[in-house]
């Protein structure tokens, strides 16, 4: 047997100390009554009492009060099979990994700020299936479409620009990269709404990537964009090869001025406005993803898969029913018993 919240059970800790209390008042008011009436006065007032009835009301009360504090504590006795579905969409998170990704415009940094955006929006999914895209000049599958949220945090955990065999950025690998993961999906639910959010700076230096873009809005994908950065933009730092949290200098341009990245929104907004999705700014560290949560929620959920397993029964309501009739007894139960003795006779006696 298992409790659902067993802190409730040293609630019955109360339950002697109430006994206690009743003893010690009941005493007080014996002794008081000695004082104002003899015996045989007192027992006249009192006629017809019935000390085993009032005994047994008090133990209907704390019969009843155990119980209640046992169903509170919500044991769990045996087993029931449940049947859970996993409903969601299939969203795959595209994340820049270029250079330019560790400005510190936005604090600590482009990079740092968006995985932890990733990671406050993978801890609000339920059922949804999600991979993760690495890209820079170049597009990896880091982690395919899954509802293994663990192993996509560990994947997003040892992203960094260092892992990148080029520096630059080329949008149209990254949409072809995403268009093929998409269309290799199996199709167990046709339901379910595709996604890609695409999470970028917006600093482009590949082909023109219309095309490409064309061809995945055709695989009925819905395309959404975060802009990280800000339009004053900042320098990119270069860290010691030993560790990253300390700074060498700022990449240099071949004239030797510190290079400047700053954020391009307008081809983010026009990536999302084509793919029917919409356009999110990360300007500062405060900003956060709450809009395009709610959006998430619109979207058509499907059925991906359901799961049988075994949990423990809560059995409560039995306990709680069985304290309810305690405490109806300790109600009705009468203290006195119907004598044919009046006060008078008594008196008389």
């Amino acid at each position: 047997m298992v409790w659902e919240n067993s802190m409730y059970l040293w609630l019955m800790l109360l339950l002697p100390v109430f006994y206690g209390g009743y003893w010690w008042f009941r005493k007080v008011q014996v002794e008081k009554r000695s004082k104002l009436f003899d015996k045989r006065l007192l027992g006249a007032l009192r006629l017809n009492y019935w000390k085993t009835g009032d005994k047994i009301r008090l133990f209907c009360v704390l019969s009843a009060a155990l119980f209640f504090v046992i169903a509170l504590a919500g044991p769990k006795i045996g087993t029931e099979v449940r049947e859970i579905q996993r409903r969601g969409v299939n969203m795959l998170i595209a994340l820049d990994l270029s250079r330019s990704m560790n400005a510190e415009d936005v604090a600590p940094s482009r990079l740092e700020k968006a995985k932890f955006e990733i990671n406050r929006l993978i801890s609000r999914l339920q059922g949804d299936r999600i991979g993760l895209i690495v890209f820079t000049g170049e597009a990896f599958i880091q982690s395919p479409l899954t509802t293994d949220y663990s192993a996509i945090r560990l994947f997003l955990d040892i992203a960094n620009t260092d892992q990148m065999p080029t520096g630059t950025t080329d949008f149209r690998s990254v949409i072809n990269k995403a268009s093929e993961a998409f269309s290799s999906m199996d199709e167990q639910n046709t339901e379910a709404a595709n996604v890609l959010l695409f999470i970028s700076d917006g600093e482009n230096q590949g082909a023109d990537y219309d095309s490409a873009l064309e061809e995945l809005i055709d695989q009925n994908v819905t395309v959404f964009s975060i802009g990280v950065g800000t339009e004053s933009g900042g320098p990119i730092p270069r860290y010691s090869p030993d560790n990253r949290n300390q700074v060498m200098g700022y990449f240099r341009d071949s004239q030797g001025s510190v290079v400047t990245t700053k954020l391009e929104p307008q081809v983010l907004r026009e990536i999302a406005n084509t793919g029917g999705g919409d356009f999110y700014g990360i300007r500062s560290g405060t900003d956060t993803l709450e809009p395009f949560f709610s959006r998430l929620d619109e979207l058509e959920r499907g059925e991906f898969s359901s799961q049988e397993f075994a949990d423990y029964k809560n059995q409560y309501q039995l306990l709680a029913i069985i304290g309810l009739c305690f405490l109806v007894v300790s109600l009705i139960f009468p203290d006195h018993k119907k004598e044919k003795n009046s006060i008078s006779a008594n008196l008389k006696k």
